[in-house]
């Protein structure tokens, strides 16, 4: 036989072999499951081959299969992998504010997304939705974590978020003789907002995100001020919806939280001074609701420190006490919310503090503040079929802390142990 006949014989016998090779099973042993419908187990196995789970349930009913590889957790509690709805992998400086737009370029954006998604896997969040980001970075990042590239949790881009000219996208104050970019893609008109929803689709977009209001850390507009008509908002989530893409759409509050909602956006991030009516709107349209507690409470205490401008600080603490008693009001009259936190800057790595926020600001519990990042997460993203919940079929997406988060909901600032996708990124290996 020739070299070549017998080199490809050779390969053809090894993949032959590891297509036959048994997939090895792991099987997890802890104190307690929080599993992600709201219902709690006791001494659990779950038993995980792959990237998959296959079995869940009591040690005195599961039997790890000989030759299994185990982790024993003793003392802690398991739940399924954190997501956070509102991240900015790509940010890693608040004093930076608008100016990053003209002193960064793409590769920065890639450098600190990546280095932002080690940090927030570490965390415990397996799954993230970016919020805007530019030059696609969150495209990049993920891509690289999907090869292997890089550790990171699994990536839901966004792209650059949609923004007017001269709105809370954009870099303002600055002389005209100045042509400036935005923080986010600057776009206006109907045909304008197709085209840019198809261009993002384009470049690897999971969703869309779209500025309906003014915000916090902006120059020029209030927190309240619509941004985009309600013509310019139905194309955004019509363009999105036809080419199966979701819009999340940044309010605060006042008529332009309103029009997003009549749009048929998927989420509302922030949401700070939602009323009474926005709220039942809301819950009839099935719209989530992303706090994002962490970042302006921060801004508030913070801001000097973190160097914040003076107009956004401002901002901040003039709706700050409004804004817990409209949200508080809206969670517990059944809006529903998902959990988000904006990581930007040195929230990265800290995502589990909004667990905290969420007790003392909106008055959850220590198991709905779970389920936001879980079940309520996994449903805004559209992954309840892979993840949420720790059952049968999901994907291994794990983590755990010492002691019981439902007694103290801050131990889950402190993960202990992550697995995600069968594979260990942090703890017993």
């Amino acid at each position: 036989m020739r070299p070549l006949a017998l080199l490809a014989a050779a390969l053809l016998a090894a993949a032959s072999l590891t297509a036959q090779a048994p997939v090895a099973t792991t099987a997890i042993r802890a104190a307690r499951l929080v599993v992600g419908d709201g219902s709690v187990l006791d001494n659990p196995v779950v038993l995980i081959r792959g990237d998959r789970i296959t079995e869940v349930g009591s040690a005195a009913r599961v039997r790890i299969p000989a030759g299994a590889r185990v982790i024993d957790l003793p003392g802690h509690t398991l739940l399924p992998g954190f997501m956070d709805c509102h991240t900015h992998l790509a940010s890693i400086d608040s004093d930076g504010g608008d100016l990053a737009a003209i002193q960064e370029t793409g590769a920065h954006a890639g450098i600190w997304a990546a280095v932002n998604a080690r940090k927030t896997l570490d965390a415990g969040f397996t799954v993230v939705r970016e919020a805007g980001t530019l030059h696609y970075a969150d495209v990049a990042v993920k891509q690289a974590i999907e090869r292997g590239i890089i550790p990171g949790p699994r990536v839901y881009a966004a792209g650059a978020a949609l923004g007017i000219l001269g709105g809370h996208a954009d870099v303002n104050g600055y002389s005209p003789l100045v042509d400036l970019p935005g923080t986010g893609v600057i776009v206006n008109g109907v045909d304008g907002i197709r085209q840019e929803v198809r261009r993002h689709v384009k470049y690897g977009a999971d969703h869309i995100k779209i500025v309906a209001t003014g915000g916090i850390l902006s120059q020029g507009d209030a927190t309240t001020a619509s941004q985009f008509s309600d013509a310019e908002l139905r194309e955004a989530v019509s363009e999105a919806r036809r080419l199966g893409r979701k819009v999340m759409a940044h309010a605060h509050g006042g008529a332009g939280l309103t029009a997003a909602v009549e749009a048929g956006v998927a989420s509302i991030e922030h949401g700070s001074l939602v009323d009474e009516a926005q709220g039942v709107l809301m819950k009839q349209r099935g719209t989530y609701l992303v706090p994002t507690l962490i970042i302006l409470e921060e801004i508030v205490r913070d801001a000097e420190k973190k160097g914040y401008p003076p107009y956004a600080v401002t901002k901040a603490r003039a709706i700050a006490a409004e804004r817990r008693m409209r949200l508080r009001a809206a969670f517990q009259a059944g809006v529903p919310f998902a959990f988000g936190t904006d990581a930007t800057s040195d929230i990265h790595g800290r995502n589990g503090e909004e667990f905290r926020y969420m007790v003392e600001i909106l008055g959850a519990t220590p198991m709905q503040a779970i389920l936001s990042a879980t079940r309520e997460a996994a449903a805004l993203i559209g992954i309840s079929a892979d993840a949420g919940s720790v059952a049968a079929g999901k994907w291994a997406d794990l983590v755990a802390v010492e002691g019981n988060p439902l007694e103290d909901v801050r131990r889950l600032e402190k993960v202990a142990f992550v697995m995600k996708g069968g594979v260990v990124h942090k703890g017993a290996r």
